[in-house]
């Protein structure tokens, strides 16, 4: 065998290799039990949704790893518990997640049963979810899915409901607002203003104003070491991993090639504190912006441990900010062992992503409380050292910057983004806030923000 030959051989046999290292059938299979476990408890006890629902929306449509197998998948809800649980290889094996008040649904890690619920922190215990959405503080609300008396603005929201704005569109709520008006309001039949959705992405920038809110109470510094209690040999460089880095999305850690999969956290039932916490870096923190979820993780993750226990921390994003400023309907979920994953799991209303972003246009102000610090907006505005390749929006502090790369909008617009068309764009100068929710279809060109947001500041 010549030398060449041995080497293509050998270079095959490496591709390989490189190809079965990566998730074994069951390990897909337990992914999709708990894509299916994990989104089925979530629309049904925080969003209210039926079966047939879930199945059009939150299990259709999706990520392409999963997605034949999900559509297999049979979940068996328990509504008294709260618990759904879904039988995989071939019945010998489940996937549980249970619903909590407030915190929403956890999954429960592979190999766990209904008797280790009693295991999963409850702090909420009791608490009777919210009601109907008392609409504050909007002194004047469009009813909801009326006919605008401006004709252009009527337009551009019937087109946000067809494939105007992307192919792969699927929308399910539109929102604009002022901090004094509801401007318009639109659901798709079946949908009200307490249809919580899941934010995907868009929770990064909930997870940045809950860091914001730490900030104002003193708990913790965005300049200061990240202090990840996993990092504190003398000898690991990824202690000098700022909280800032982490923010910026610029640790300079691993994050795999795309660092938008996290799947083991997200539906495997893995920990944050197991998964985020334990990658080595590969260039020094802040010298590269690399969109990770890890990062955000990461950043809630210093949050934790600066606090007592597990429970006041959990305690934490409801009495600093979500409680304060109305968002009622709005679920923050955490791994099993209570830490949030800020960077996807939140469920909320349109009408609760709206008033966050009321929060910023009032400068963190709140009936006259100043909940995230003075100037907040404008650090989270600012444009990160390292930023994202020019064809994309800048970035600054967990949100996106339009600045000057789209001149179509004003400079100051930026906006948390979500898988599926998830959408919170915020335009100080305007006083504006535009929220955009849907089911996106994976794989197809999706809702396009900015030429939405464009067309209804032309419309006003």
């Amino acid at each position: 065998m010549n030398k060449t030959l041995k080497i293509t051989l050998a270079s095959g046999l490496l591709a390989t290799a490189v190809t079965q290292a990566e998730e074994t059938d069951t390990t897909l299979s337990a992914y999709a039990a708990g894509y299916t476990a994990g989104f089925t408890c979530s629309a049904l006890f925080n969003g209210d949704k039926s079966m047939e629902q879930i199945r059009e929306h939150e299990l259709s449509g999706i990520y392409s790893l999963i997605a034949d197998r999900v559509a297999q998948m049979e979940p068996r809800v328990d509504e008294q518990n709260h618990w759904v649980r879904v039988p995989y290889d071939n019945g010998n094996r489940e996937r549980i997640s249970v619903w909590r008040p407030k915190l929403g649904c956890v999954d429960l890690p592979v190999g766990a049963s209904v008797d280790d619920v009693k295991f999963v922190a409850d702090p909420f215990s009791g608490h009777k979810k919210a009601g109907k959405d008392n609409g504050q503080p909007w002194k004047q609300k469009a009813e909801v899915n009326s006919v605008s008396s401006n004709a252009q603005l009527e337009s551009v929201l019937q087109q946000a409901f067809t494939k105007k704005y992307g192919s792969g569109a699927r929308t399910s709520a539109v929102l604009i607002a002022t901090p004094d008006e509801i401007v318009a309001e639109r659901y798709i039949e079946g949908f009200t203003p307490e249809t919580a959705q899941r934010t995907w992405s868009v929770a990064k920038s909930i997870g940045a104003s809950v860091i914001g809110a730490a900030v104002q109470q003193d708990k913790i510094k965005p300049d200061e070491a990240a202090g990840i209690s996993n990092w504190s040999h003398p000898l690991d460089p990824r202690r000098h991993i700022t909280l800032e880095n982490l923010l910026h999305m610029a640790s300079g850690l691993d994050s795999n090639k795309a660092g938008n999969r996290t799947d083991r956290v997200y539906m495997g039932g893995g920990l944050v504190s197991d998964t985020a916490t334990e990658t080595a870096l590969e260039v020094a923190p802040g010298s590269r912006w690399k969109y990770a979820n890890n990062d955000t993780m990461l950043a809630l993750r210093a949050l934790h441990e600066r606090f007592d226990s597990t429970e006041e921390y959990l305690k934490f994003p409801y009495k600093a900010l979500l409680e304060k400023v109305g968002m009622n309907h709005t679920f923050a979920e955490t791994d099993w062992r209570g830490d949030f994953i800020l960077s996807s799991q939140v469920w909320t209303t349109s009408r609760d992503l709206a008033r966050l972003g009321v929060l910023h246009l009032q400068q963190g102000q709140w009936q006259g409380e100043q909940i995230l610090p003075e100037g907040w907006l404008e650090y989270i505005s600012m444009p990160a050292p390292a930023q994202p390749p020019e064809n994309s929006p800048g970035y600054g502090a967990q949100w996106w910057l339009y600045n000057e790369r789209f001149p179509e909008l004003p400079d100051d617009t930026i906006a948390a983004r979500g898988n599926r068309g998830q959408f919170l764009v915020v335009i100080p100068s305007e006083n504006l806030v535009v929220v955009r929710r849907g089911y996106d279809i994976a794989g197809e060109p999706g809702f396009n923000e900015h030429d939405f947001v464009r067309d209804v500041l032309k419309a006003l």
